[in-house]
C-alpha cells in the first residue's frame, strides 16, 4: 500500500509542478505583475522593506517557474530526492502562506498559480496548496525509499537540459509574447463583449416543508410562509456571471471618457504602460509604421504615464500620435510588451506585437480584410 502511495505521490506532485510552471513559463510577464502585486501588499502589511524587491520582480519569479518545472522533473525521475524533497518542502509552505494570507485577509484574489490559464479564488489556491503539502510531506518523510529512475549522468544531463530549455523558453516568451494566451484580449475576442457577464444570476432557494420537514430545492422563491420555511439561498452560476474585463477605461487628456470609441471603426494601439522604462530599441520600426499608416488606420497610444512623462518620450522618438490614459494594470494584461501593438476593428482583436516584431504597414491592413 505504500509503494502505491509512494509511486502516486511522485507522479501527482510532479506533474501539477511542471504543469503549473509550464503555464507561467508561457507568460513570466504575467508572474511579474504578480509578484509586484503580493511586494507591495506586503510592504503595506510589513514595512517598505518589501518594495526593495519590486525592480527585481520578474527575476524572482523567472527563476521561481523555471525551479518549479525542474523540480517537477526531477521528482519524476527520482532525481536527487533528499534534496529535492527539502526544497520541495520549503517551496510549497511558502506559497501555502502566500495563498492562506491572500485568502485570510482577502489581499491577492488570484494567486496566479496557473498564470491566467485557470483562475483560483484565494481559498480554492490554499486548499490546492494543502493537498500538495501532504503528498510533499510523504515524500519528504520517505524520501530514502525513492531509488533514481536515471543512472547519475544521466539524471545530471536531463535536469541541465530541462533547465536550460526552460529559460531559453521563458526568454523567448518575454522577448516576444505569451506561445498561447489565456487573457480576455487576446486575438479573435471582442473586448466590448468580454466586458459583458456570460449569464444572468440564477439562484437556487432552500426550503424546509412545515408539515414533514421535506427539504425543497427552487430557482424561484416560494411566498407561502404557511408551507414553506425559508433556509438559504445560494448562486448556482456565479462563475459566469462576472465579466472577464472589468477595468478597461479610456480617458483622453482632458479628462473625457473616450473607451467606447475605442470599439469603433479600425484602431492600431500603440501601449507604452511607462514611459520611463519603455524600450526605445524597436522604435524607428514603430515610427516608420506610424508613417506607412498615416490616413489608413485610426492611431492611439494608451499610457499609465503622467502627460509630462509621456510628452518628453514622445517628443523623444517622434511620436505623432495623439494619446490616452489607461489603469497600469489594465495595459500590461492588454499586451505583455512596453511599448506594444495591438489591432482592434470594431472592438475585436485582429492582431498583437511585441516591439521586438512590429509588423510591416501591409501586415497590419492584411489583418483588417478579415
Amino acid at each position: 500500500m505504500r509503494k502505491i502511495i509512494d509511486q502516486f505521490s511522485r507522479f501527482f506532485v510532479g506533474a501539477l509542478f511542471i504543469f503549473s510552471g509550464l503555464i507561467k513559463l508561457n507568460d513570466p510577464i504575467g508572474t511579474e505583475i504578480k509578484m509586484e502585486e503580493y511586494f507591495e501588499v506586503f510592504a503595506e502589511d510589513f514595512g517598505s522593506f518589501f518594495m526593495f524587491f519590486k525592480p527585481y520582480a520578474l527575476e524572482i519569479g523567472f527563476i521561481l517557474i523555471v525551479l518549479e518545472v525542474v523540480l517537477g522533473i526531477a521528482l519524476l525521475i527520482n532525481y536527487r530526492v533528499r534534496i529535492t524533497s527539502i526544497i520541495l518542502l520549503a517551496l510549497i509552505i511558502f506559497f501555502t502562506f502566500l495563498t492562506f494570507y491572500s485568502a485570510y485577509f482577502n489581499k491577492v484574489t488570484d494567486c496566479g498559480c496557473f498564470g491566467d490559464a485557470i483562475k483560483l479564488t484565494p481559498w480554492e489556491s490554499f486548499t490546492k496548496d494543502v493537498i500538495l503539502i501532504v503528498f510533499i510531506l510523504h515524500i519528504f518523510w520517505y524520501r530514502d525509499k525513492y531509488q533514481p529512475v536515471l543512472r547519475t549522468r544521466e539524471g545530471h544531463a536531463v535536469i541541465i537540459v530541462s533547465t536550460l530549455v526552460c529559460i531559453g523558453l521563458g526568454i523567448y516568451a518575454i522577448q516576444h509574447l505569451p506561445f498561447i494566451d489565456f487573457r480576455p484580449y487576446k486575438i479573435g475576442n471582442n473586448i466590448k463583449e468580454q466586458m459583458q457577464p456570460q449569464e444572468q444570476p440564477v439562484f437556487e432557494y432552500v426550503f424546509q416543508r412545515k408539515d414533514n420537514g421535506e427539504e425543497v430545492h427552487s430557482e424561484k422563491y416560494l411566498t407561502d410562509t404557511l408551507v414553506y420555511k425559508y433556509i438559504s439561498v445560494r448562486q448556482t452560476n456565479e462563475d459566469k456571471t462576472k465579466a472577464k474585463i472589468t477595468d478597461y477605461s479610456v480617458s483622453s487628456v482632458e479628462g473625457e471618457d473616450v473607451t467606447e470609441n475605442t470599439f469603433q471603426g479600425n484602431k492600431l494601439l500603440f501601449i507604452v504602460y511607462d514611459a520611463t522604462k519603455a524600450s526605445g530599441e524597436n522604435m524607428d520600426k514603430i515610427r516608420k509604421l506610424t508613417k506607412n499608416l498615416d490616413g489608413k488606420v485610426e492611431m492611439m497610444a494608451f499610457t499609465a504615464s503622467s502627460s509630462e512623462q509621456f510628452e518628453i518620450f514622445r517628443h523623444e522618438y517622434q511620436l505623432a500620435i495623439p494619446y490616452y490614459f489607461v489603469d497600469a494594470t489594465v495595459l500590461k494584461t492588454i499586451v505583455r510588451s512596453n511599448p506594444g501593438i495591438t489591432l482592434w476593428k470594431d472592438g475585436t482583436v485582429k492582431g498583437m506585437w511585441h516591439h521586438n516584431d512590429t509588423p510591416e504597414a501591409a501586415e497590419v491592413l492584411e489583418r483588417l480584410k478579415d
